[in-house]
């Protein structure tokens, strides 16, 4: 599988500082004692209205086709954000990140399926690589059992739903703009989440909250997602899947130096395997 050889570095960039930005995304969730669905909501609420004033001047928007998958993209992620953020209420950073992206193994499979893009024999080896790290960097949960488990399972389910996010992006290339294709999804979802909360009957953050929201937005999400979904529109799913397995590397690190979450021995190998699938994945793509 060769890209373009012209496609400029920055791309390359891009996606990395995309995946920095999320990696801090499960550090600022821990920081917050609102419902996970509630959180969630806010996260893409304040995305959806910073670009709201930039949606608006610009033009063309999206046509029919893209208002549709931006539309469905939007629900996925509603779904992602709602299972990962309970997972983090019940499980430990490095487990929750390093599970909810093992989706290079969903979207690697699915990517053959809906979008003709096979994985070739290297990525499929630096897939098998990652996913095996994210399961040993999750793995210590097996032995604690009970919520842990819980975490986990929704952490797996989110990646699931998150897989699907990435499949949307990658087919709704060249469906319309950047910037309008984002902002209807973070739009999409925003409501969703906000639906959730009222039913829950908690549709506002906790006071304290307010900060670490902010920063989810501005930060894992605006720049984040945003990163990922510009990189979606230059570069196979599995690809853009396998590089965000560099998130719960960072999330782990950070986990260590804030909560003091050290990972162990297992976690460490796992952090290993998913770096060396992530360089083995990307070793034939030019970007």
């Amino acid at each position: 599988m060769r890209l373009n050889p012209s496609l400029p570095g920055p791309t390359k960039v891009g996606l990395a500082l995309g995946i920095v930005s999320l990696s801090w995304a499960a550090i600022l969730i821990r920081f917050t004692s609102s419902p996970a669905v509630t959180t969630a909501a806010w996260r893409m609420t304040l995305s959806a209205a910073v670009l709201l004033p930039l949606l608006a001047a610009r033009r063309p928007g999206l046509p029919r086709r893209g208002v549709g998958l931006a539309s469905l993209a939007g629900a996925f992620l509603a779904l992602h954000f709602a299972l990962w953020f309970e997972s983090l209420r019940h499980t430990t950073v490095a487990s929750s990140a390093a599970l909810v992206t093992t989706n290079p193994i969903f979207v690697g499979l699915l990517s053959a399926l809906l979008l003709r893009e096979r994985p070739s024999r290297v990525l499929w080896q630096g897939i098998l690589l990652s996913a095996a790290g994210g399961i040993l960097i999750g793995g210590g949960d097996f032995a604690v059992g009970g919520e842990a488990l819980l975490g986990d399972a929704l952490a797996l389910l989110g990646a699931v739903a998150a897989s699907a996010y990435l499949l949307v992006g990658r087919r709704a290339q060249g469906a319309g703009p950047l910037l309008p294709y984002v902002s209807v999804t973070y739009g999409m979802a925003a409501l969703i989440l906000l639906g959730g909360a009222g039913g829950r009957g908690d549709p506002l953050p906790l006071p304290g909250d307010w900060p670490w929201i902010a920063l989810m937005a501005l930060g894992p999400q605006l720049l984040g997602h945003t990163s990922v979904n510009w990189a979606l529109r230059r570069l196979p799913a599995s690809v853009v899947a396998v590089a965000i397995l560099g998130e719960p590397v960072g999330a782990t690190l950070w986990a260590y130096l804030v909560f003091g979450e050290a990972p162990g021995i297992a976690q460490g190998v796992g952090i290993a395997l998913v770096l060396l699938g992530i360089a083995r994945a990307l070793r034939e793509v030019r970007l």
